[in-house]
């Protein structure tokens, strides 16, 4: 996925729970990655890092309306 291009709710809607949990790890990793890349030299597009952050974010955010929800029907 280029660092440009956001995470579209609909995509993450279709994922099932077990590859969600691996894309939230590979993008962390990615976005420390670029990170430290950018603390020693500067990225062509420092503002890569806000949107692997908030791709971060509504990954982690569907997680827990999964797991909010699968207590709930319990």
């Amino acid at each position: 996925m280029g660092a440009n291009k956001k995470i579209n709710h609909e995509d993450v809607k279709q994922m099932v729970t077990e590859d969600l949990v691996a894309k939230i790890a590979s993008e962390k990793a990615e976005l420390n990655k670029v990170k430290f890349g950018h603390a020693v030299t500067s990225l062509d597009n420092p503002l890569s890092i806000r949107t692997k952050r908030r791709d971060i974010a509504r990954l982690i955010t569907e997680l827990a309306n999964r797991t909010n929800q699968k207590s709930k029907a319990k």
